[in-house]
């Protein structure tokens, strides 16, 4: 009996061009090139990317399960607003499971992560210095050093998330990244929470290289909690 391929090639193509066009949609939600509230037209954007609004109507149902976007009834979709308590909770509890989890999954075998894990935490530190530095000048902070800041910080977590050999904890984390990475974007209200997220980032590591399980699991624990309360803080100072 000859198996039947359940795609064909035009299916592949098109599923391409709607990551590619996902993609796009993300990076600029992730940028803030749009205010929260606004509009976005399936149309408008398909023009602006010069494809059909097929892959972009596609797209939007993929980000509207990030909670980046929402849509309303015989209107549309739209940037979602700012994070409200409920959902800072929520979001909040479910990193400390995964995060917790993982590094307890992790930490019994640092040996074999702590190399990679001491590349990441060196990249945060540099990513970090260069951001704090160039918010210390005063003035607009570029772009680009506060998204390879953003990227270093992911990269940092997601080394034990890729160590911990388990498919559905990664998969769960991803689902999470670009709420996360939104979050971190909110957070970030001045040098002082580059300088504790990079402290806290130390003590992982520092555990992570010392082979101490509970410590690092602790220090995990402790960093989740640190962002937590500084994204409730300013939440209720905006």
């Amino acid at each position: 009996m000859t198996a039947q391929l359940p795609l064909r090639i035009g299916d592949l193509e098109r599923r391409g061009l709607r990551d590619r066009v996902y993609d796009l949609i993300l990076e600029m939600l992730l940028e803030g090139d749009v205010e929260p509230g606004s509009r976005l037209s399936i149309d408008t954007l398909a023009k602006q990317l010069d494809v059909s609004p097929t892959p972009v109507r596609e797209a939007m149902v993929q980000l509207e399960r990030t909670g980046l976007v929402t849509r309303e009834a015989l209107k549309g979709y739209r940037v979602a607003p700012p994070l409200g308590p409920d959902q800072l909770s929520e979001l909040f509890d479910a990193r400390l499971m995964l995060e917790v989890e993982a590094t307890r999954l992790v930490a019994p075998r640092a040996a074999e992560v702590v190399d990679d894990l001491r590349e990441a935490h060196r990249r945060h530190t540099e990513t970090a210095d260069r951001l704090v530095e160039a918010m210390e000048h005063g003035g607009d902070v570029p772009v680009r050093t506060t998204h390879e800041y953003f990227d270093a910080d992911s990269a940092f977590h997601r080394v034990i998330f890729e160590a911990s050999g388990n498919r559905y904890l990664l998969a769960m984390q991803e689902d999470l990244g670009a709420m996360t990475h939104r979050l971190r974007q909110a957070v970030l209200r001045g040098t002082s929470d580059v300088r504790e997220a990079r402290m806290e980032h130390s003590r992982v590591l520092d555990a992570f290289e010392r082979g101490d399980t509970e410590a690092a699991v602790a220090a995990m624990r402790a960093h989740i909690e640190g962002v937590r309360t500084r994204s409730v803080r300013d939440e209720q100072a905006s």
